[in-house]
């Protein structure tokens, strides 16, 4: 009794593993392509998953991971915000947040949000967010999202100026 229960078990299991990989949908070899590329390519766009060989693939036509090193709107906004204290810097994220900094003896200090919306050098890749905080005294602050565009205008230019200027060096050294 055991052992037809385990062979029907075993039958069962066998079955459902075959229909859930598409044991019986047919496949018309025609309409497949002959280049292996052209294959993968398909079989990717119709949801089918994509293979060992496309991770490893020469030629930069597989996966391209971009480090922050060689994303210029990346570098020339940590250049340019290497005077503040920054608390969080995510680069997968696309976010740079600067600590409050307040310069000399002044009650007024600033706190920077710098997000990255593309890679592209333009200035609508960048939303700059400047917190201000007031302190009458030490314990009573006032904290208002800036309204001054005057740091906003100032920081996206320098910024993409100093991109344009990271990429076309990286260009003249290729």
């Amino acid at each position: 009794m055991m052992k037809k229960i385990i062979n029907f078990l075993l039958i069962l299991t066998i079955s459902f593993s075959t229909l859930s990989c598409g044991g019986l949908k047919k496949v018309d070899q025609r309409s497949r392509p002959t280049d292996p590329e052209e294959r993968r390519r398909q079989a990717v766009n119709e949801g089918r998953g994509t293979g060992i060989n496309d991770l490893f693939r020469k030629g930069g036509k597989g996966t391209n991971f971009e480090f922050s090193s060689s994303n210029p709107m990346w570098r020339a906004s940590l250049e340019t915000l290497d005077f503040l204290p920054l608390t969080t810097v995510d680069y997968s994220g696309g976010v740079i947040i600067t600590d409050w900094y307040s310069e000399g003896g002044n009650n007024d200090s600033i706190k920077l949000t710098v997000r990255f919306l593309s890679n592209e050098i333009r200035s609508d890749s960048l939303k700059i967010i400047v917190h201000k905080r007031i302190c009458n005294t030490s314990s009573n602050c006032r904290t208002m999202v800036s309204q001054s565009n005057v740091i906003k205008d100032e920081l996206r230019s320098t910024i993409l100026r100093k991109a344009a200027l990271l990429q076309k060096s990286s260009k003249e050294k290729k």
